[in-house]
């Protein structure tokens, strides 16, 4: 039996045949969406892009009977707000089928929700998190097809990439900023909301390791209780903050930092994390290392001979030498283009688009506004409201955005380590992080690479 607040919280899904020929036309093809999600940087909401598909009915009645009693891992949260984050490796687990789950959100006997039985629903929440739908539907590979990211521009890419998320009210990821990609998100059934926070705040939001996650870095504050006495500086941290509605797809750009939490009764959402590098082939890969390093020994040797050269003068050494350091801090794309070429290939660049056609069916998130931010995390809030129209037909999945639009910045803020405290976030000077050289480290083209190396040296 499933109680009637998820029946009225997942509406019946529309397939695009009951609407008119002209509503069937997405407002982006998949060539101009990739393009926009390769030149976003910051976040924004897809409205009328997925309104025919198939995942649009993966409400958590559906999943339930799709899984028939398979059973899922859910993670269990204290409701109280403290200020500390609720890190994964502090919560307790369950083991449950969907059935169960829903059971217990509606408050049944403990008979029909036993795994749940030790805990309050009206004290706790809980979280199937992180769920990768390959693996939870193995036996039903079919599945994979509701769900179509080539409508975004990536062919090929459908549920065999993606994760599930299935919660309760107010269950929720701490504040954390993945080291991979950027992240497609689609709102299903519930509402969540989102608390976004630009690269330019990691020093404000007192980043840790702690818990160690290898693809995560995770902060210290609560965003949404912060402990300031402790975290002073999250003061100066500038939310963006956005409730994504069912139909809709948010865009999370790389190293955004995020909270998310569930404010409906029960939330399913769809991501996928996409790596925007297009991979290249062993003999590409190569070609760049061999240009990188011609390029360095060819530096090196001006160097050297500059430095031997007992008839130059120091004031033209020094001369020399801040030309070269000013070299190394602003040395440009195409700079590395020449090399490149004179190395024997070209370096293709990622076309972007001279503007973002934000409007209806492209919402930005916006920022906080300053006047307003007397703790960081109590950002001017877009949510459905904001995003959907008076007049909207009703239709699940065929979102009506409204006409409150404010075209944010398209400033590129880096990931940058401050020492400063008293530094402004939005700093343009470039630096590059710790992160950056874990990344690069830990990086699958980069351990392609660094392996085809190795074994090319164990064939000669």
């Amino acid at each position: 039996m499933v109680c009637s607040q998820h029946l009225a919280l997942c509406p019946p899904f529309t397939s695009r045949h009951e609407f008119s020929s002209g509503e069937n036309v997405k407002p982006f093809t998949p060539e101009k969406a990739k393009e926009i999600v390769m030149s976003l940087q910051q976040p924004a909401v897809f409205c009328n892009m997925v309104f025919d598909w198939p995942a649009l009915h993966w409400n958590a009645k559906y999943l339930s009977e799709v899984l028939d009693g398979k059973k899922i891992q859910f993670r269990m949260g204290m409701k109280k707000r403290d200020t500390a984050p609720q890190f994964e490796t502090k919560c307790n687990y369950v083991e449950a089928t969907l059935e169960e789950f829903l059971a217990w959100t509606c408050g049944q006997p403990t008979c029909v929700s036993r795994p749940f039985s030790c805990y309050d629903f009206s004290k706790y929440w809980t979280y199937a998190d992180y769920k990768y739908i390959a693996m939870i539907f193995e036996d039903k590979t079919e599945i994979f097809k509701d769900i179509m990211w080539s409508d975004f521009g990536f062919p090929g890419r459908n549920g065999k990439e993606s994760t599930l998320w299935i919660g309760s009210a107010g269950a929720n990821t701490p504040c954390h900023l993945d080291s991979y990609g950027c992240n497609l998100v689609l709102q299903i059934q519930g509402r969540k909301r989102w608390h976004l926070f630009p690269p330019g705040n990691t020093t404000f939001l007192y980043p840790t390791r702690i818990p160690y996650e290898e693809s995560s870095i995770f902060s210290k504050v609560n965003v949404v209780n912060p402990d300031l006495k402790h975290y002073p500086q999250f003061r100066k941290a500038q939310a963006h903050v956005v409730t994504l509605n069912p139909g809709q797809v948010l865009f999370v750009p790389r190293h955004w930092w995020h909270y998310v939490e569930s404010i409906d009764p029960i939330t399913v959402s769809i991501n996928s994390w996409i790596e925007l590098v297009e991979a290249t082939s062993h003999e590409i890969n190569l070609q760049y290392l061999n240009g990188a390093m011609s390029a360095y020994l060819e530096y090196q040797k001006v160097t050297v001979s500059e430095d031997r050269d007992p008839s130059t003068h120091d004031t033209e050494k020094e001369a020399s030498s801040y030309k070269r350091r000013k070299i190394e801090v602003n040395t440009k794309p195409e700079d590395y283009k020449s090399w490149t070429h004179e190395a024997g290939f070209t370096v293709v660049k990622a076309k972007k688009l001279e503007k973002i056609p934000f409007g209806v069916h492209l919402i930005p998130v916006l920022p906080q506004s300053q006047e307003g931010n007397s703790v960081g995390a109590g950002a001017v809030e877009s949510d459905a409201r904001d995003l959907l129209s008076e007049n909207e037909e009703g239709h699940f999945g065929k979102l009506r955005c409204s006409g409150k639009q404010s075209v944010m910045s398209n400033d590129c803020e880096t990931l940058a380590d401050q020492t400063d405290a008293d530094s402004n976030a939005n700093s343009s000077q470039m630096a590059i992080s710790t992160n950056d050289l874990l990344d690069c480290l830990v990086n699958p083209q980069v351990i392609n690479l660094v392996t085809g190396l190795l074994l090319e040296r164990e064939r000669v």
